[in-house]
């Protein structure tokens, strides 16, 4: 009856497969550890030194916000600071917003 197809008949298992199964792993977790390295820790790096800076923040210093305003804060809460980008022109921004503290004297009083 089995003209064309042949029998399929079961193997024997592999003795020992128990070690196979760890270098199958080998590749994730070195991919992990790559990933690690390279964007994670990094990104960590960069979230502490921001919270940092942040945290250190005082009246009279020279900012750059993340939308491109430079000013000089003149008012702080726990949230929020006004910074003064033109002589009587006050805007209110978050801290989180603040890009980078300028080094003193850098914007020009005019």
């Amino acid at each position: 009856m089995n003209l064309f197809i042949q029998d399929a008949y079961a193997q024997a298992a592999p003795a020992g497969g128990g070690g196979a199964g760890m270098l199958e792993l080998l590749p994730l977790l070195i991919l992990f550890v790559v990933f690690y390295m390279f964007l994670i820790r990094p990104q960590m790096k960069r979230q502490k030194e921001h919270r940092q800076m942040v945290e250190g923040l005082a009246k009279g210093d020279e900012v750059v916000t993340n939308g491109g305003i430079a000013g000089r804060i003149i008012d702080l809460s726990e949230h929020f600071l006004s910074v003064e980008i033109a002589k009587g022109v006050e805007v209110k921004v978050q801290k989180q917003a603040v890009a980078t503290v300028l080094p003193k004297g850098t914007l020009k009083s005019s």
